[in-house]
């Protein structure tokens, strides 16, 4: 009988897994058959009626589908085929977004044909479940369902979403779909030196695309064969791939391809220095940085990237000018003003390092680095009571042995050797090998005048080899 209600009650405690996996099972081919018809496949041709190429796209409106970019360039001629085998020829291009390898056409499909999908700004959240539905050739409406592994922010293009569901050639372009049948971004695969680069371009580049008059396709393509920029940013979206994977190297070579192409293209130079600093090059990355300050001198972040590469060289003047010319074109960034209180900490600089961090922390009242070095800067002043403040703040966001160390100093200083020793005891309690935590344990029991604490601390650090040792004897034996 015991037997029979364990069984019983295990049971019990399954079913609401059982039926939530269900429900998820019924619910993905329900949200797969609405979202279907929306997918459209793209095919391309030549002056000549050859077909070019193959992708995917989807109606955000009745008369707009939006696609990559890279799957009509070169074209003269676009048609959309929709999932019932229905073809209608594309009116022409109204927006293009080279950087983001995004381009929104004009369709005209009778209404009751065209379903949109919701387009939605909302990040996804990492683990999140997607659903990509695309329209290759001779697939038509195939599905592949995933994660999104990661959301990147690559710095001076903006947000990109990495994604675990497959991406087949005909496929780019497609929708990516949360659970709530919301497009929250467009899948996009970048063919590379022999690589397939699956990731996604956030819906809110579709909601920021600028809407001009219909532009027909082979105009379109006629104007980009004349124009550079078109080629290097083709290149740009290839090293924005390579970034999304953290491959600086493959990304700095598209990056410096795509300004010896375009020598003006402002975001190109951008990323070359950005990729030049992270590998450690910062001549080269200043250089660039400055190149892209000058074609385009209103871009605080190019400033922020001249503030790094100078420091990384002991340049901490040109740094700090830099920094702070960043400020002057944006001033509500809390690591900027970080940053450059590190800078003028080199140039020795105090009270204006001060205030750095206490704007970082308006700004960002949690940003722990701010906090930790603003302690430093009053101790190094001698304003220990708001030294102390600061660091009790930091344990809140750092609570660790160099924070209570900071704190055991501040209470040291102010004459308080009882809270300083409650301090310095968690400090050596989160890291019993922090050397310095010990001499100042050791510290604060002479001025406790407990010299036989003192003593053990002594030998411990006698015993570990640490410089350390010979200073607290000093103490021990003036």
């Amino acid at each position: 009988m015991k037997i029979v209600r364990r069984c019983i009650a295990l049971l019990l405690l399954f079913l609401p897994v059982l039926a939530v996996s269900t429900i998820a099972q019924d619910f993905l081919p329900e949200l797969v058959r609405r979202i279907k018809p929306s997918a459209v496949a793209i095919e391309t041709f030549d002056a000549k009626g050859n077909t070019l190429s193959r992708g995917s796209g989807f109606f955000i409106a009745p008369d707009r589908v939006i696609t990559n970019r890279h799957v009509i360039e070169r074209s003269s001629r676009v048609e959309i085929h929709l999932i019932d085998g229905k073809k209608f020829t594309v009116r022409g291009v109204l927006a293009v977004d080279g950087e983001g390898d995004l381009a929104l056409l004009q369709v005209d499909v009778p209404k009751a044909l065209a379903i949109p999908l919701p387009v939605v700004r909302t990040v996804p959240q990492e683990g999140e479940s997607i659903v990509v539905v695309g329209n290759p050739f001779g697939l038509e409406g195939s599905v592949s369902n995933g994660i999104v592994s990661a959301v990147r922010e690559i710095s001076g293009y903006g947000k990109i979403i990495q994604i675990t569901a497959p991406i087949s050639p005909g496929s780019s372009g497609s929708p990516v779909v949360n659970m709530y049948g919301q497009v929250i971004g467009i899948a996009t695969l970048q063919a590379a030196e022999g690589q397939s680069l699956n990731f996604a371009v956030p819906s809110e580049r579709i909601l920021q695309l600028k809407v001009n008059e219909v532009q027909t396709i082979s105009s379109l393509t006629a104007e980009t064969q004349k124009n550079k920029r078109a080629s290097a940013e083709r290149l740009y979206s290839q090293g924005v791939a390579q970034l999304s994977r953290d491959d600086f190297t493959r990304a700095l070579s598209f990056f410096e391809r795509a300004t010896e192409i375009d020598p003006n293209y402002t975001e190109a130079w951008y990323q070359a220095g950005f990729c030049f600093g992270l590998l450690g090059r910062h001549g080269e990355a200043l250089k660039a940085s400055k190149q892209a300050a000058k074609l385009r001198p209103d871009w605080a972040q190019t400033f922020v990237n001249i503030g790094a590469s100078s420091f990384a060289l002991s340049q901490y003047k040109e740094a700090a000018d830099a920094y702070r010319q960043a400020i002057r074109l944006d001033d509500d960034k809390p690591d900027t003003q970080y940053a450059l209180g590190l800078t003028l900490e080199k140039l020795n600089r105090t009270d204006e390092e001060v205030l750095a961090y206490k704007r970082a922390l308006a700004l960002k009242p949690d940003h722990a680095g701010a906090m930790e070095k603003l302690g430093v800067a009053y101790f190094k002043q001698k304003r220990y009571a708001e030294a102390l403040a600061a660091f009790d703040g930091l344990k809140t966001y750092k609570p660790d042995a160099k924070t209570y160390n900071y704190i055991g100093e501040s209470y040291i200083e102010l004459g308080k050797p009882e809270e300083s020793l409650d301090a310095f005891n968690n400090a050596v309690g989160y890291n019993p090998d922090f050397d310095k935590a010990r001499y100042n344990l050791g510290r604060a029991y002479l001025k406790l005048s407990n010299r036989d604490m003192a003593q053990v601390q002594y030998e411990i650090l006698r015993n570990s080899k640490s410089d350390w040792a010979d200073r607290l004897l000093v103490l021990l034996n003036p």
